[in-house]
């Protein structure tokens, strides 16, 4: 993929299309989902008081289950899915469940998904060793199943995610973050647990594919991040109206803003850096901060990367054989590209 210039290639128009709801992706593997959350409901289950209340309520909250059903749609590219797909989709759900509450517990976040985070609820430490507990258990279950090629991918991204997480907090400068340095965070953060997600459900009834459904997954997580990125700019709070800047407001350079500070004058550049010099930023501040953004093309280029990690995802399923399955992973990239939330 290059990353040069500012136009979408004009292929992504092909990937662009009516959106299918997440809902219609999913309907060819129904059942098989709903088996995955009462895998995951099973692997949590504890007879520890603590732990029963804290798995009850990351269940109540957990999000639209996109990496199991990639996994699934993986494993049913060549229409013969194995049964133990359904185990391994609930292993990488517990990972990515375990990320979050991590997340959380390092950003002080008190909201996800319109719901109060563990660590609002309990304390910082009891949701880390909740998250490490999540951890232990995916894992436990692929030991379980004697299942080391599965267990060396989840293993790998893992670790991908944690060196990510910790490259992104000794970064000491944000506003020295480049472009490149933009990438290697959200491949290592996001798109590593989606690769990982595809590659196994591709070991579990489509191995010859292996390769390129993770690539699928590589380029479509760094698609979703970026979109997820653009809509802190765009999507407006339900209490104010307005885009919410959370990472702005928690000092995070993304890139919308990364772009659009190589076109700002110095006077503009000043404004972001005065943000960035304060804990806790004005509303006002963030609000004008968003407007620079947008005026000097930021949100454009997003937009336009973005679309290109969208045509690397699609070529990455041409040797895909023509199945339902691979209509639908199709079909997750313009449910990714066009997702508001």
């Amino acid at each position: 993929m290059t990353i040069s210039g500012s136009a979408a290639p004009s292929s992504a128009r092909e990937v662009l299309g009516a959106a299918p709801a997440l809902q219609k992706i999913q309907e060819p593997i129904r059942d098989r989902l709903d088996a995955v959350t009462a895998e995951m409901l099973d692997a949590v289950t504890s007879d520890a008081p603590l732990v029963a209340r804290m798995s009850g309520h990351l269940m109540a909250m957990r999000g639209k289950m996109l990496r199991p059903t990639l996994l699934l749609l993986s494993s049913a590219v060549e229409d013969r899915p194995e049964p133990r797909a359904v185990k391994l989709a609930a292993a990488v759900e517990l990972v990515h469940l375990a990320t979050l509450v991590h997340d959380d517990a390092v950003d002080h976040s008190v909201l996800r998904r319109g719901m109060p985070t563990l660590n609002s609820l309990f304390t910082h430490q009891i949701a880390v060793i909740m998250g490490d507990f999540l951890y232990s258990i995916a894992l436990a279950r692929l030991v379980g199943m004697s299942d080391m090629d599965a267990l060396r991918v989840l293993v790998r991204a893992s670790t991908e995610m944690t060196v990510g997480e910790m490259r992104q907090l000794g970064f000491a400068e944000q506003l020295s973050f480049t472009e490149e340095d933009y990438y290697a965070l959200i491949r290592s953060k996001t798109a590593s647990l989606m690769s990982a997600a595809c590659e196994i459900g591709a070991l579990a009834g489509a191995e010859r594919y292996a390769a390129a459904l993770a690539r699928y997954g590589a380029a479509l997580g760094m698609a979703f991040q970026i979109v997820d990125d653009l809509i802190d700019y765009t999507e407006a709070s339900a209490t104010t109206g307005k885009p919410t800047g959370q990472d702005l407001r928690e000092h995070k350079a993304t890139l919308p803003l990364i772009a659009a500070m190589r076109e700002m004058p110095k006077s503009a550049r000043r404004e972001v850096e005065a943000l960035f010099s304060v804990s806790e930023p004005a509303d006002d501040a963030v609000a004008g901060v968003i407007e620079l953004t947008v005026a000097h093309g930021g949100l454009d280029y997003a937009r336009a990367r973005c679309a290109e990690f969208a045509v690397d995802a699609e070529r990455a399923l041409d040797t895909i054989p023509e199945t339902v399955a691979r209509t639908a992973l199709i079909d997750s990239i313009s449910y990714v590209m066009e997702r508001h939330s």
